[in-house]
């Protein structure tokens, strides 16, 4: 059976589909996302550190803006984010594929209304999984707080640029990244389930250090492990990341507006 170009891929056909698309082989893809995700950070502090060079600031005052500035954060997430999309693309091109390739496709409405439609089923499965973890582990700390780089946002400028750091970025550079390069070359060699998983847990650990100084962040984990299990499944059902990305967003829109809008703990 012969696949267009862009065209979506059924369950039944997609791990027949992947061997066909993807000549690299999947440990390939492994080392590039983990190489991606430390060297997009270090490209990114690199760059965002000129700027503190450049006004003659002392260690202290560099310091204190880089934690505190909410244009740094963004200037950091920013750097970063277009470091993986640009490196993707030219790991693609380097073995002349297109973004189809990896799942990202035009839009289709009906991928929008299966990430919105994911949403409530997301919670539910999240809350039902920490409650059995819980029971089986009662020292989990579900309170912890994330370190998102944010905090005390005030005006609208820096309030936008909070959202498009949260909301806008992250969800569009990680489903590229992870549900889509990452998962598209595992299920070449492994079974459906396992590269879902597989995929689910290094997306999970990268969610680990963000925990901070208090340790690692182990619901932060639980959460995206759950999460990265439903966007997979999305992104089996409609063949493309748009679905996963409309949910990511939608996920990440609902903390946002919790922290920085309500002022939630």
């Amino acid at each position: 059976m012969r696949f267009k170009r862009g065209q979506s891929v059924t369950t039944a056909t997609s791990e027949n589909t992947a061997a066909k698309l993807v000549p690299w082989r999947p440990w390939v893809a492994v080392i590039f996302v983990l190489g991606m995700y430390y060297f997009s950070q270090l490209v990114g502090g690199l760059l965002i550190s000129i700027y503190p060079l450049l006004q003659h600031w002392t260690r202290r005052q560099t310091v204190t803006w880089l934690n505190d500035s909410v244009y740094a954060q963004f200037a950091y997430i920013l750097v970063a984010e277009l470091v993986v999309i640009a490196s993707i693309y030219w790991f693609l091109r380097l073995y002349k594929r297109g973004w189809s390739t990896i799942g990202l496709l035009r839009p289709r409405a009906k991928d929008i209304a299966y990430g919105l439609g994911a949403v409530v089923p997301y919670y539910v499965l999240y809350l039902l999984t920490v409650t059995v973890i819980s029971k089986l582990v009662p020292g989990l700390d579900v309170n912890q707080e994330q370190q998102i780089g944010f905090s005390n946002i005030q005006g609208t400028v820096p309030l936008v640029l909070t959202f498009i750091s949260l909301v806008i970025l992250p969800p569009l550079t990680e489903e590229i990244l992870v549900r889509g390069f990452l998962y598209t070359s595992l299920k070449k060699a492994l079974p459906l389930i396992w590269a879902a998983v597989v995929t689910s847990l290094i997306f999970a650990a990268a969610h680990l250090p963000e925990g901070g100084a208090a340790g690692p962040l182990y619901i932060a984990a639980i959460d995206t492990f759950v999460l990265s299990l439903v966007l997979i499944y999305l992104r089996e059902k409609t063949g493309s990341l748009w679905a996963s990305i409309t949910l990511h967003a939608v996920k990440n829109g609902v903390a946002f507006f919790a922290l920085f809008i309500f002022h939630m703990s």
